[in-house]
């Protein structure tokens, strides 16, 4: 049993180029034939700060979570140092598909930015309107983006265009501190439960009926006249 464990070992080394011991391979997600050579230090603290590297690099990128009350703001923004709130333009505005483009626009940078850990929610105009206010935020229009550090009760305003590339220098300037933070001038509210969007063009309210209105003979009015 030992000789054929030793053969396969032998066999294994050489398929993945082995040719000292101790050796550290690594296997990423996919075929496993692509082994990838270890290229950190051999101390044990430096295997799991290598391995945590490379687990940060292909984790799934971070959900842009809408903001349907209070709880979700407090797991993005009060739990974590930065989060990024974007509030979008009302759906009757961009239709799904425009809505759905800027939430692409932040999954992609979420993703980009995975490793800083920070929060990324949104919600759409007037539908958390004392968290915007509180901020200041969205009085250019929107859609507007803004980065809370509520521990430190500061805030930065996006003063660009709402696109990845706008997105990424803000947060460069974020992340490098060449941005100067305000001081929050109000406290940030608890947020109302909201319904949450069902992925679907919004519907124009129904306009009021007011055919009856023909019905009305002049003598009924000249009764209401006089009434009043």
């Amino acid at each position: 049993k030992q000789w054929y464990q030793r053969r396969v070992a032998i066999t294994a080394g050489g398929r993945y180029g082995v040719r000292g011991y101790p050796t550290i391979k690594y296997f990423p997600a996919g075929a496993k034939l692509d082994a990838e050579e270890y290229d950190g230090g051999r101390t044990a603290g430096d295997i799991v700060a290598w391995a945590e590297e490379r687990l940060e690099q292909f984790a799934e990128p971070p959900e842009i979570r809408e903001l349907l009350n209070d709880d979700v703001f407090r797991e993005e923004c009060r739990e974590k140092s930065i989060c990024l709130v974007s509030i979008l333009p009302d759906i009757l505005d961009t239709g799904a598909a425009g809505r759905n483009e800027y939430l692409q626009i932040l999954l992609q940078l979420g993703d980009k930015y995975k490793k800083r850990k920070f929060g990324w929610v949104w919600s759409f105009a007037g539908e958390q309107d004392k968290l915007q206010d509180s901020l200041e935020i969205g009085g250019a229009g929107f859609p507007a983006l803004a980065a809370l550090n509520i521990k430190k009760n500061a805030v930065l305003h996006h003063r660009g265009g709402f696109s990845k590339d706008g997105i990424n220098e803000f947060l460069q300037y974020v992340i490098a501190g060449r941005i100067a933070p305000m001081v929050l001038r109000q406290d940030v509210p608890k947020l109302r439960k909201a319904a949450q969007w069902d992925g679907l063009d919004g519907q124009m309210p129904e306009e009021e009926d007011y055919s009856d209105l023909d019905d009305i003979e002049l003598d009924d009015l000249e009764e209401i006249k006089i009434e009043l």
